[in-house]
């Protein structure tokens, strides 16, 4: 980063790593480049210390903890690290956050989506929502996936050819574009 560059705090979305495990290391670094408020479950401590992460917040269980790092804040999440870790950063005036993850399910996300930009990355994939109209430019050949394709009223698409239910590619270099009924869906694209 060049010295004229200036990061406000919560410029960036925030960094929250519930599971990293399988997580390429090379797009991790692209997460870390502007130096993101970092989130991290419990479980995941150790692995992400061992990398050289400065950890912000914990998210815990456990009330008595205590950290190789100096300055970082717990949370005590009980057993809903997601919801504990989206209410805080919301809370806290973050505009976007991005989440690895070992899983997804929409219905998970789907009430913080109003308040917060949310990027989840899963496996290979690259998981967001969006808004009816929502149009992207991608070069041809690349796979979508839409999440439950067969509870979203009225979903039609340009740009792009349906493989099987929700698995899509780009038809050429251009734009795509989804419309639907309902206020958000979900999308993923191979990262």
């Amino acid at each position: 980063m060049s010295s004229h560059h200036i990061v406000r705090e919560k410029q960036e979305p925030a960094l929250f790593i519930l599971n990293i495990e399988n997580f390429d290391e090379e797009y991790l670094g692209q997460l870390l480049e502007w130096s993101p408020t970092i989130l991290v479950a419990e479980t995941e401590v150790a692995k992400v210390l061992s990398m050289g992460i400065k950890i912000d917040c914990v998210l815990t269980s456990q009330t008595e903890i205590s950290y190789q790092q100096e300055h970082v804040k717990t949370l005590l999440a009980g057993n809903n690290m997601l919801e504990t870790a989206l209410k805080y950063l919301i809370s806290e005036g973050y505009p976007a956050v991005n989440i690895i993850s070992n899983h997804f399910l929409a219905k998970e996300y789907l009430y913080y989506v109003p308040s917060i930009d949310l990027v989840i990355f899963f496996k290979d994939l690259k998981i967001y929502p969006i808004k009816s109209g929502f149009s992207k430019w991608k070069s041809e050949g690349q796979e979508l996936f839409v999440y439950h394709p067969e509870t979203i009223p009225n979903l039609s698409t340009s740009g792009l050819e349906e493989i099987e239910n929700g698995h899509y590619y780009t038809e050429k270099d251009g734009f795509f574009s989804f419309t639907f009924e309902p206020p958000y869906v979900f999308i993923a694209e191979k990262i």
